[in-house]
């Protein structure tokens, strides 16, 4: 089997103990992993500690730091076949999502690279006489980040990007479902030339996690994940303080009215919830259509998500493969049941498949008349769609934000006016219209509620990884008076 390597202070080392990883299309043990201990993580911390307080990172000029990224981005592009086949292998995501995502992905490298030396403070119009203040922008200081295993090279990449533009160093751990492309990455920071310790990555389980989270030379803590693995990390950082973002779930609404382009709508849906088997925190996973036209949008989707093909993750021509671990299949499976005990009608899928691997079929739920079915509340994380149905606009808001979550959300209409007004009333971070899953380096994305806080990609990314530092200046040569003296 193949084995993989943690990479602490520009050293390639295996871990304090090791296991084996799951290929979901068989279920078969392929690669022997590292698995980080609670010492394993403090030598990470203190590598990126002093890699950003002496030697080369902290003398580097933001230009210079921009040039790595610039190199490291190429790097990437150049990887992207081996990393894809990876992920494929790893995490059963099909290959043609981790071809095209982890080709962009050095596109967010690139923006940060340019990003770098652009990071400016300010001058402040001081109301005092005598006096120049200003305002550095500095780096945080040492990064944590989480990353969870779908879509890794990306989400680890809207924080690996903008915490180096920033000058900050990291510990990366990814997850222990699925780490090898991110432990294979490792290999290209190393040739990039970062100095050690700058960035360090490794996987582990629990006491990885709390080991990191609660480190004393922890400054930030940049999470993606769930709201439940949140809730442990904000308690966390209550022993160093450490600042937080959260990227977390979503249960985002996806609105269709009688006025839309129903074939575009259609096959937009269909790529938001069944793309990446449904394992994607922005899934369209809650449909709103509008009653008048709900029985032919229906028909649409039925047909679309029964000639869906279902395959081998590795093979160009699927576009749904397997789950990445048997126990999501089993809570799909459970919530299913659930939900349909509930009064939601299964429109098509809903039974996973005989034979190897964590497979699941396209899914629809018809909840129209089952208002409290839990398949409306609770993120499944695979390929499940619930349905309901609205008459008026103000109904299509109210359902849309009748969740704790926050992250994405779609609008399908041909009304202008229509469109800035669900813009407007839609609570969440995100708000496609006339599309959907769009992402770019440039545009900020995250969300509220229990989709979490902080921003990920844009400027707003790289500023979140600095601290403000206010300078005064007093520019009189005449002294300071005698504070103590009666004038």
């Amino acid at each position: 089997m193949d084995r993989f390597q943690h990479y602490i202070d520009g050293v390639f080392e295996d871990g304090a103990a090791s296991f084996d990883s799951l290929d979901p299309a068989t279920g078969a043990p392929w690669a022997v992993m590292p698995m980080a201990s609670a010492g394993d993580v403090d030598r990470a911390v203190l590598a990126a500690h002093r890699a950003f307080t002496s030697g080369a990172w902290p003398a580097m000029t933001a230009t210079a730091r921009g040039k790595l990224l610039h190199r490291l981005a190429d790097l990437v592009q150049a990887a992207a076949p081996r990393l894809a086949a990876l992920e494929t292998r790893d995490t059963g995501k099909i290959i043609r999502e981790t071809s095209a995502q982890i080709a962009y992905v050095a596109e967010y490298y690139r923006y940060y690279a340019g990003l770098a030396d652009k990071i400016e403070g300010a001058h402040l119009p001081i109301d005092k006489p005598d006096m120049e203040v200003w305002l550095r922008r500095e780096p945080v200081g040492v990064v944590a980040a989480i990353v969870p295993w779908n879509s890794q090279l990306f989400l680890s990449a809207v924080k690996i990007g903008p915490a180096l533009a920033a000058g900050c160093t990291l510990v990366v751990k990814a997850s222990e479902d699925g780490p090898a492309p991110l432990l294979e990455f490792a290999r290209l920071v190393d040739q990039a030339g970062f100095p050690p310790g700058v960035v360090n990555i490794l996987t582990g389980g629990p006491e990885a996690g709390r080991a990191l989270t609660t480190h004393p030379q922890v400054a930030h803590i940049a999470f993606t994940g769930g709201p439940d693995t949140a809730r442990h990390i904000v308690r966390a950082s209550a022993e160093n303080l450490a600042k937080t973002s959260l990227e977390l779930g979503g249960k985002s609404p996806f609105i269709v009215f009688d006025d839309a382009d129903l074939d575009s709508a259609a096959n937009a849906q269909v790529s938001g919830i069944f793309a990446a088997t449904g394992q994607s925190c922005v899934a369209g996973s809650r449909l709103l259509v509008q009653a008048s036209v709900k029985d032919a949008f229906l028909a649409r989707l039925k047909a679309k998500a029964e000639g869906v093909a279902i395959g081998a993750p590795g093979d160009m021509a699927t576009e749904v493969g397997p789950l990445c671990t048997l126990r999501q299949r089993d809570r799909i499976a459970d919530l299913i049941a659930r939900s349909l005990a509930a009064g939601a009608r299964l429109v098509t899928g809903g039974v996973a498949p005989e034979g190897q691997g964590f497979y699941f079929p396209p899914t629809i739920l018809d909840c129209s008349d089952a208002p409290d079915a839990p398949c409306l509340r609770e993120e499944f994380f695979g390929p499940v769609l619930s349905v309901v149905t609205f008459d008026t606009e103000a109904e299509a808001l109210a359902k849309a934000n009748d969740t704790e979550f926050g992250l994405a959300s779609g609008v399908f209409t041909q009304s202008l006016t229509r469109a800035h007004r669900m813009i407007r009333g839609i609570r969440a971070g995100i708000v496609w219209v006339n599309t959907y899953r769009a992402v770019s380096p440039i545009a900020p994305f995250g969300g509220h509620g229990l989709s979490g806080h902080g921003r990920e990609g844009g400027l707003a990314a790289a500023l979140d990884y600095t601290t403000v530092k206010t300078v005064w200046l007093r520019t009189s040569d005449d002294p300071i008076p005698d504070p103590f003296v009666m004038r």
